[in-house]
């Protein structure tokens, strides 16, 4: 197969993303749209209190100057008051520019001349900081900024009192200006290859994909659904997320700190959850631990495989329904033992109320898929990038395939071009960038290219196979694309990232990433103190420390086993990182820069086939 579509769902009258507020307000005031957080505890808002606060807002930025069209900066952690702002900037006629709030200043200035924002919300002192200092590296006049802190005569309030005497009837008319055609947000692409691109997402686009996925996946979206944000709202997904909670009456609680994920979802106790694998690596890394420091790693071992056994029995029984067959009684008997004493337990810990988790933003190695379908928590695996509003493909409830990302949503189709690229046409797809020489190779008869390589089954399901950049030539000829493998290792909580390295070269090898916490935690649960001082170093930057060394060699090993041997890594190198964007090795949503990365490190790719200090990779 090599095209697939999907139905649009029936347009609704909405034109632009407030009359998804509107149309809320006006039939479920009183219904609790937010919780925020308030010292050591959570604090109702109701969608009327919401909208009232986003009116006072918009009134406000009105009486400031902000006009139609014009751009309005937003430089902030995920918080609730994100959601204000952007929404009032939107009923205020104007279009919202996020800059990510751990922007360099020469990252920011970037952003900040190409769109020219009249003003800026800030999340703090820190961020309106970054707003001055990047004005001045570009050159540019000094923009008003308005505090989400309190900050008298600086922040919301301060700046709704200047709305006071703005009539409702002109903030109504400022919030009907916009049609379906006109941009609502100008998000730059993070890049893990080059600078920074805008992309133009309309309020057509917003509205269509919304009604789209939320008519897709009303299993998991309604109002008496709720979810914690901690993605950045700074990125498309959570923005799109955030107006399908609107849209649906989906309570929604903001978390700005990612490391206290685990206390808050014991707190908040989700039905739903937006992911990156990351996290549900780490949640199973975690129980691995706990089992290991009560001497049952092995029995914790023997728990992951029959729940990913489970997983793929109930995936089988979705697919084929009763042809699949019954459940062995030995898999019934173990899946029920390692329930009280594993499962259970890992349920709680997310909240004990999940019924379905969505990743996205990276691949999600099928194994980590079915472990959690198996504990009774299924993933929802989609696909999209920023050009396509988030979601452009999505597995269903019910009808999960771990492996894959699902069909395409409600109006969109997805093509695989005849070198394996996957085009991507639909509701959700960006109209263009800013500039026109941006767009430039980017649309191929009405489809975006995508830059990923993939494949459709039978079904039209979508399966991700790298990028079209990302392929490795060797010396001998050989076509490698390293994603599934780099997948396959970094689907082991001890691994942060894997890079697949050997352009040129006779065989593939590759540098095997650790975070520095990760490798902290091994070492004190395996009695080496040296190692977790080595691990602290900021100056340290490679591990030779042997049982690190035969660990990942075993991670190597596996993923080794499950391609070909002209796809095998032969040779490796174990590097530590911080994990953080500061570095310049990563985007703000935790993507590798492959290119920026590779070049950073030349030298220890060319050690390893110099015959340096490298460790094989258990090739088969």
């Amino acid at each position: 197969m090599i095209e697939i579509s999907t139905p649009a769902v029936p347009e609704s009258s909405f034109r632009n993303t407030t009359d998804f507020l509107v149309a809320r307000a006006a039939n479920h005031a009183a219904h609790v749209a937010f919780q925020v957080r308030t010292g050591n505890g959570w604090r109702d808002v109701t969608t009327r209190e919401f909208a009232d606060t986003v009116t006072s807002v918009a009134k406000g930025l009105i009486a400031v100057g902000v006009r139609p069209g014009d751009a309005v900066a937003v430089v902030a952690e995920t918080r609730y008051e994100w959601a204000v702002v952007d929404m009032a900037s939107w009923y205020a006629g104007a279009v919202v520019v996020p800059v990510y709030p751990t922007s360099s200043v020469v990252q920011a200035a970037g952003i900040l001349a190409d769109s020219a924002p009249v003003l800026a919300f800030v999340g703090s002192a820190v961020h309106a900081d970054l707003v001055r200092s990047g004005c001045a590296a570009a050159e540019l006049p000094a923009i008003p900024t308005w505090s989400m802190d309190a900050a008298p005569g600086a922040d919301l309030a301060a700046l709704a009192a200047r709305g006071a005497d703005v009539a409702d009837d002109v903030v109504e008319e400022r919030r009907g200006l916009a049609g379906p055609d006109a941009v609502a947000t100008i998000v730059y692409t993070s890049g893990t290859t080059r600078a920074a691109k805008g992309v133009n997402i309309t309020h057509g686009n917003l509205v269509r994909e919304v009604e789209a996925v939320g008519s897709a996946f009303t299993a998991v979206v309604h109002d008496r659904a709720n979810t914690v944000i901690f993605l950045p709202l700074s990125h498309i997904l959570a923005r799109a997320l955030q107006l399908i909670a609107i849209q649906a009456g989906m309570r929604v609680a903001h978390l700005s700190d990612p490391t206290k994920v685990v206390a808050t979802l014991a707190e908040i106790r989700p039905t739903f959850l937006v992911v990156v694998p990351r996290v549900l690596q780490k949640i199973q890394g975690g129980g691995a631990a706990k089992a290991e420091d009560k001497h049952l790693g092995k029995v914790f071992d023997a728990a992951i495989a029959t729940a990913v056994s489970w997983g793929r029995h109930l995936e089988d029984m979705d697919e084929f329904g009763a042809a699949a067959g019954e459940a062995s009684l030995g898999l019934r008997i173990r899946h029920a033992v390692f329930d009280r004493l594993f499962y259970a337990r890992l349920r709680a810990l997310m909240g004990g109320r999940l019924e379905y988790m969505l990743s996205g933003a990276a691949p999600l190695e099928a194994h980590l898929s079915l472990f959690f379908r198996g504990l009774g928590v299924p993933v929802v695996e989609g696909y999209g990038l920023t050009e396509t509003t988030a979601p452009c493909t999505g597995n269903l409830p019910g009808a999960v395939r771990s492996g894959t990302v699902g069909v395409p949503v409600p109006g969109t189709t997805i093509r695989i071009a005849p070198d394996g690229e996957v085009l991507v046409r639909g509701v959700g797809v960006t109209p263009g960038y800013r500039h026109p020489e941006d767009n430039e190779g980017a649309f191929v008869d009405g489809f975006f290219r995508t830059g990923d390589l993939g494949s459709l089954d039978e079904k039209g399901r979508l399966t991700l196979r790298g990028r079209v950049k990302d392929i490795i030539v060797t010396s001998g000829g050989k076509n490698v694309s390293p994603a599934p493998w780099e997948n396959a290792v970094e689907a082991d909580p001890m691994v942060a990232y894997a890079v697949m390295v050997g352009e040129g070269k006779p065989f593939p090898a590759a540098l095997i990433l650790m975070a520095r916490d990760e490798l902290i935690a091994w070492a004190d649960r395996h009695g080496h103190p040296g190692l977790a001082t080595l691990a602290r170093d900021p100056l340290a930057q490679s591990v030779e420390d042997p049982g690190i060394l035969a660990a990942i060699g075993a991670i190597v090993a596996r993923a080794n086993q499950a391609v070909s041997r002209a796809e095998q890594v032969r040779r490796f190198k174990v590097l530590l990182t911080d994990l953080k964007e500061e570095s310049g090795h990563f985007t703000p949503t935790m993507k590798l820069k492959r290119n920026v990365f590779l070049k950073d490190f030349a030298g220890v790719v060319e050690d390893l086939y110099r015959g340096g200090k490298s460790h094989g990779g258990g090739a088969a």
